[in-house]
Protein backbone atom coordinates (compact mmCIF):
# COMPACT_ATOMS: atom_id res chain seq x y z
CA UNK A 1 0.00 0.00 0.00
CA UNK A 2 0.86 3.68 -0.66
CA UNK A 3 1.81 4.48 3.19
CA UNK A 4 4.62 2.17 3.29
CA UNK A 5 6.08 4.57 0.43
CA UNK A 6 8.19 7.57 2.74
CA UNK A 7 10.40 9.79 0.38
CA UNK A 8 13.12 9.27 2.72
CA UNK A 9 13.57 5.46 3.30
CA UNK A 10 16.40 6.08 5.82
CA UNK A 11 14.52 8.25 8.40
CA UNK A 12 13.12 7.17 11.65
CA UNK A 13 9.91 9.42 10.68
CA UNK A 14 6.13 8.84 9.64
CA UNK A 15 5.32 9.11 6.16
CA UNK A 16 3.27 12.34 6.98
CA UNK A 17 6.15 13.83 8.86
CA UNK A 18 8.77 13.02 5.76
CA UNK A 19 5.91 13.76 3.05
CA UNK A 20 5.92 17.61 5.15
CA UNK A 21 9.99 17.87 4.99
CA UNK A 22 9.89 16.95 0.88
CA UNK A 23 7.59 19.52 -0.04
CA UNK A 24 9.43 22.04 2.72
CA UNK A 25 12.26 21.36 0.90
CA UNK A 26 11.20 21.71 -2.65
CA UNK A 27 8.52 24.47 -2.19
CA UNK A 28 10.61 27.16 -4.07
CA UNK A 29 10.91 25.54 -7.43
CA UNK A 30 7.86 23.12 -7.19
CA UNK A 31 5.55 25.20 -9.58
CA UNK A 32 8.18 25.46 -11.80
CA UNK A 33 8.96 21.58 -12.12
CA UNK A 34 5.38 21.33 -12.37
CA UNK A 35 4.79 22.68 -15.44
CA UNK A 36 8.38 21.87 -16.92
CA UNK A 37 8.10 18.17 -16.34
CA UNK A 38 4.60 17.81 -17.15
CA UNK A 39 5.20 20.11 -20.59
CA UNK A 40 2.24 22.35 -19.10
CA UNK A 41 0.02 19.77 -19.30
CA UNK A 42 -0.53 19.63 -15.08
CA UNK A 43 -2.45 23.38 -15.72
CA UNK A 44 -5.00 21.69 -18.72
CA UNK A 45 -5.82 18.54 -16.08
CA UNK A 46 -6.40 21.03 -13.34
CA UNK A 47 -8.90 23.42 -15.35
CA UNK A 48 -10.65 19.70 -16.63
CA UNK A 49 -10.86 18.55 -13.04
CA UNK A 50 -12.71 21.74 -11.93
CA UNK A 51 -15.13 21.83 -14.46
CA UNK A 52 -16.93 18.76 -12.64
CA UNK A 53 -18.34 20.61 -10.19
CA UNK A 54 -19.68 23.54 -12.39
CA UNK A 55 -23.16 21.74 -12.07
CA UNK A 56 -23.44 22.20 -8.27
CA UNK A 57 -21.70 25.69 -8.21
CA UNK A 58 -20.39 25.28 -4.56
CA UNK A 59 -20.02 28.05 -2.49
CA UNK A 60 -17.70 27.00 0.11
CA UNK A 61 -14.95 24.78 -1.24
CA UNK A 62 -12.30 22.93 0.77
CA UNK A 63 -8.56 22.24 -1.14
CA UNK A 64 -6.98 19.65 0.76
CA UNK A 65 -3.40 19.32 -0.06
CA UNK A 66 -3.45 22.95 -1.69
CA UNK A 67 0.32 23.18 -1.50
CA UNK A 68 1.00 26.17 -3.51
CA UNK A 69 -2.41 26.89 -4.11
CA UNK A 70 -2.75 26.14 -8.45
CA UNK A 71 -5.71 24.12 -8.22
CA UNK A 72 -7.50 26.78 -5.80
CA UNK A 73 -6.60 29.51 -7.74
CA UNK A 74 -8.20 27.54 -11.30
CA UNK A 75 -11.39 26.36 -9.12
CA UNK A 76 -11.63 30.61 -8.20
CA UNK A 77 -11.39 31.65 -12.04
CA UNK A 78 -13.78 29.12 -13.18
CA UNK A 79 -16.57 28.62 -10.00
CA UNK A 80 -16.62 31.94 -9.13
CA UNK A 81 -17.31 30.79 -5.09
CA UNK A 82 -17.71 32.63 -1.72
CA UNK A 83 -15.09 31.00 0.18
CA UNK A 84 -11.44 28.77 -0.22
CA UNK A 85 -10.06 27.24 2.54
CA UNK A 86 -6.82 25.15 1.06
CA UNK A 87 -4.86 23.34 3.99
CA UNK A 88 -1.69 21.53 3.68
CA UNK A 89 0.81 19.77 6.03
CA UNK A 90 3.44 21.67 4.31
CA UNK A 91 4.70 24.89 5.89
CA UNK A 92 7.08 26.01 2.93
CA UNK A 93 4.41 25.27 0.50
CA UNK A 94 1.75 27.39 2.06
CA UNK A 95 4.35 30.28 2.18
CA UNK A 96 4.52 30.36 -1.42
CA UNK A 97 1.01 29.89 -1.26
CA UNK A 98 0.16 33.06 0.20
CA UNK A 99 2.39 34.80 -1.77
CA UNK A 100 0.42 34.48 -4.19
CA UNK A 101 -2.59 34.61 -2.68
CA UNK A 102 -1.43 38.44 -1.38
CA UNK A 103 0.05 39.14 -4.83
CA UNK A 104 -3.28 38.17 -6.56
CA UNK A 105 -5.23 39.66 -4.10
CA UNK A 106 -7.98 37.09 -3.17
CA UNK A 107 -7.47 37.59 0.35
CA UNK A 108 -11.21 37.82 0.55
CA UNK A 109 -11.64 34.70 -0.86
CA UNK A 110 -8.95 32.06 -0.27
CA UNK A 111 -7.53 31.27 2.57
CA UNK A 112 -4.68 28.50 3.70
CA UNK A 113 -3.82 27.20 7.02
CA UNK A 114 -1.73 23.98 8.08
CA UNK A 115 -3.70 20.79 7.95
CA UNK A 116 -4.33 17.37 6.85
CA UNK A 117 -7.26 15.26 5.58
CA UNK A 118 -6.63 12.83 8.68
CA UNK A 119 -7.79 15.38 11.00
CA UNK A 120 -9.53 18.13 9.33
CA UNK A 121 -10.68 20.88 11.59
CA UNK A 122 -14.04 21.88 10.36
CA UNK A 123 -17.29 20.87 11.93
CA UNK A 124 -19.32 17.78 10.10
CA UNK A 125 -21.52 18.60 7.09
CA UNK A 126 -19.24 22.00 6.00
CA UNK A 127 -18.57 22.52 2.35
CA UNK A 128 -19.77 22.69 -0.77
CA UNK A 129 -17.33 20.69 -1.92
CA UNK A 130 -13.71 19.33 -1.61
CA UNK A 131 -10.96 18.83 -4.14
CA UNK A 132 -7.53 17.73 -4.08
CA UNK A 133 -4.80 17.96 -6.57
CA UNK A 134 -1.70 15.07 -6.38
CA UNK A 135 -1.82 14.79 -2.67
CA UNK A 136 -4.36 11.48 -1.71
CA UNK A 137 -1.53 9.36 -2.55
CA UNK A 138 1.05 11.05 0.07
CA UNK A 139 -1.59 10.25 2.77
CA UNK A 140 -0.29 8.50 5.54
CA UNK A 141 -3.66 6.49 6.12
CA UNK A 142 -5.68 6.82 2.37
CA UNK A 143 -8.80 5.29 3.89
CA UNK A 144 -8.46 7.72 7.02
CA UNK A 145 -8.14 10.47 4.85
CA UNK A 146 -11.21 10.03 3.05
CA UNK A 147 -13.50 9.05 5.72
CA UNK A 148 -12.38 12.52 7.36
CA UNK A 149 -13.05 14.57 3.94
CA UNK A 150 -16.40 12.59 3.89
CA UNK A 151 -17.38 14.05 7.40
CA UNK A 152 -16.90 17.45 6.74
CA UNK A 153 -18.76 17.58 3.07
CA UNK A 154 -22.11 18.41 3.36
CA UNK A 155 -24.92 16.25 2.05
CA UNK A 156 -25.15 16.23 -1.46
CA UNK A 157 -21.84 17.73 -1.88
CA UNK A 158 -19.22 16.73 -4.16
CA UNK A 159 -15.60 15.58 -3.85
CA UNK A 160 -13.17 15.54 -7.00
CA UNK A 161 -9.59 14.27 -6.73
CA UNK A 162 -6.92 14.68 -9.52
CA UNK A 163 -3.89 11.95 -9.21
CA UNK A 164 -1.41 10.51 -11.19
CA UNK A 165 -2.45 7.17 -12.60
CA UNK A 166 -0.64 4.23 -13.88
CA UNK A 167 -0.77 3.96 -17.97
CA UNK A 168 -1.36 0.12 -18.97
CA UNK A 169 -0.79 0.01 -23.32
CA UNK A 170 1.49 -0.36 -24.93
CA UNK A 171 3.89 1.41 -25.85
CA UNK A 172 2.57 4.77 -24.02
CA UNK A 173 3.10 2.33 -20.13
CA UNK A 174 6.57 2.14 -21.18
CA UNK A 175 7.41 5.09 -22.27
CA UNK A 176 5.90 7.05 -19.06
CA UNK A 177 7.61 3.90 -17.27
CA UNK A 178 11.15 5.28 -18.65
CA UNK A 179 10.10 8.88 -18.32
CA UNK A 180 9.33 8.54 -14.76
CA UNK A 181 11.98 6.50 -13.30
CA UNK A 182 14.91 7.80 -15.81
CA UNK A 183 13.83 11.47 -16.86
CA UNK A 184 11.88 12.71 -13.78
CA UNK A 185 14.53 11.84 -11.20
CA UNK A 186 17.32 13.30 -13.28
CA UNK A 187 15.87 16.86 -13.74
CA UNK A 188 13.97 17.07 -10.35
CA UNK A 189 17.56 16.73 -8.85
CA UNK A 190 18.90 18.87 -10.38
CA UNK A 191 16.40 21.81 -9.99
CA UNK A 192 14.83 21.15 -6.72
CA UNK A 193 18.58 20.17 -4.75
CA UNK A 194 16.54 16.89 -3.28
CA UNK A 195 17.75 13.95 -3.89
CA UNK A 196 14.91 11.89 -3.14
CA UNK A 197 11.81 14.09 -3.96
CA UNK A 198 11.49 12.71 -7.24
CA UNK A 199 12.43 9.26 -6.74
CA UNK A 200 9.67 8.91 -4.41
CA UNK A 201 7.26 10.94 -6.78
CA UNK A 202 7.16 7.93 -9.75
CA UNK A 203 7.44 5.35 -6.35
CA UNK A 204 4.20 6.77 -4.89
CA UNK A 205 2.10 6.68 -7.88
CA UNK A 206 3.22 2.48 -8.92
CA UNK A 207 1.88 1.99 -5.00
CA UNK A 208 -1.43 4.13 -5.08
CA UNK A 209 -4.32 1.94 -5.54
CA UNK A 210 -5.56 3.83 -8.49
CA UNK A 211 -8.49 2.94 -10.85
CA UNK A 212 -11.28 0.46 -9.67
CA UNK A 213 -9.39 0.07 -6.48
CA UNK A 214 -9.34 3.56 -5.35
CA UNK A 215 -13.19 3.43 -6.20
CA UNK A 216 -13.71 0.57 -4.01
CA UNK A 217 -11.71 2.25 -1.27
CA UNK A 218 -14.32 5.42 -1.94
CA UNK A 219 -17.87 3.70 -1.20
CA UNK A 220 -16.22 2.26 1.39
CA UNK A 221 -15.93 5.31 3.25
CA UNK A 222 -19.19 6.08 1.70
CA UNK A 223 -19.25 8.05 -1.56
CA UNK A 224 -21.61 7.82 -3.61
CA UNK A 225 -22.24 7.97 -7.58
CA UNK A 226 -18.34 7.38 -7.45
CA UNK A 227 -16.21 7.69 -10.76
CA UNK A 228 -13.38 7.84 -12.77
CA UNK A 229 -12.34 9.57 -15.74
CA UNK A 230 -8.98 8.86 -17.61
CA UNK A 231 -7.02 11.81 -18.94
CA UNK A 232 -3.59 11.67 -21.01
CA UNK A 233 -3.66 7.97 -22.14
CA UNK A 234 -4.48 7.09 -18.16
CA UNK A 235 -1.14 9.11 -17.21
CA UNK A 236 -3.49 11.23 -14.18
CA UNK A 237 -6.94 10.55 -13.41
CA UNK A 238 -9.97 12.42 -11.82
CA UNK A 239 -11.92 10.85 -9.26
CA UNK A 240 -15.11 12.28 -8.41
CA UNK A 241 -18.09 10.97 -5.51
CA UNK A 242 -20.79 12.81 -3.66
CA UNK A 243 -22.04 12.40 0.05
Amino acid sequence: MSENITPYQSQNATKKEQVATMFNNISKTYDFLNHFLSLGIDIIWRKRAIKELKSIKPRIILDVATGTGDFAFEAINILKPEKIIGVDISEGMLEVARKKINDRKLQHIFSVQMGDSEGLQFTDDHFDAITVAFGVRNYQNLEKGLADMYRVLKPGGKIVILEFSKPRAFPIKQAYNFYSNQVLPFFGKVFSKDNCAYTYLPESVAAFPDGEDFIKLMDKVGFKKSNDIRLTFGISAIYTGVK
